[in-house]
């Protein structure tokens, strides 16, 4: 796989789970608050190299007993062409796995659960379906991210829908049509966009309009907590 970075340890970014996190390079999506904007490049347009896949295998075989799982994260996972082949390297070894993704080609999700690749999906949503050509620059039909939500809701062994919070992509109107998307889905995650990172757009964080108050979080939440099991703003 094109790997991007690597972090060898986390307690966060998999539920009740010591893991490593894999960071693919390359993304379909152009949102400009993203935290990795090194990673949305292809591989053929990054500066510098990729990480080895072999040197980190080798660390996962010497770390078995002290990591539980992987989280494989990006960038955007699912565009990688040997996905499937790397993710069963990683289960072969005993390991737990966890994929981030955008939800843009359920087919692959498809795949991964359908061989019991993976144990665990964290599916970020951009937006309402109408308002995705904001987030994706090519010709894209939103109704892949419906058939992802199903999927997951359906199939995953377990699974949160995740949604960064900032303007014009986030209202409480589209709140309510992502609810309406995902009624009856176990977790739903409101994140609140942060200023403090690097980003995509440099220019994004300079308007303050883009951005929500801790109120007006708790105030998205209301809109979405009666569509899902659970919500948690953070």
């Amino acid at each position: 796989m094109d790997i991007g970075g690597f972090q060898k340890n986390s307690l966060i970014d998999f539920p009740e789970t010591i893991a490593c996190i894999i960071f693919t390079q390359g993304c379909n999506f152009i949102c400009p608050y993203c935290h990795n904007p090194d990673l949305v490049a292809g591989p053929q347009k990054r500066a510098g190299n990729l990480y080895d896949e072999n040197k980190i295998f080798k660390f996962l075989k010497k770390r078995k007993g002290f990591i539980e799982g992987v989280v494989i994260t990006g960038g955007e996972p699912t565009l990688q062409n040997d996905l499937l082949l790397f993710c069963q390297k990683i289960k072969n070894l005993g390991y737990k796995l966890k994929i981030d993704s955008n939800g843009t080609r359920p087919e692959v999700l498809t795949t991964l659960l359908k061989n019991k690749l993976v144990d665990f999906i964290s599916m970020d949503i951009k937006t309402s379906l109408e308002n995705y050509h904001l987030v994706i620059p090519q010709k894209f039909d939103p109704l892949k991210i419906v058939k992802s939500t199903r999927l997951l809701m359906n199939k995953a062994p377990a699974y949160e829908f995740r949604t960064t919070c900032s303007r014009p992509f986030v209202s409480k109107k589209i709140m309510d049509d992502i609810g309406k998307m995902i009624t009856g889905a176990s977790k739903y995650i409101l994140q609140k966009c942060s200023r403090d990172v690097n980003v995509l757009d440099p220019d994004f964080v300079t308007t303050d309009k883009n951005f929500f108050s801790d109120k007006e979080m708790l105030e998205l939440q209301k809109t979405i907590e009666k569509y899902v099991v659970k919500s948690v703003v953070r």
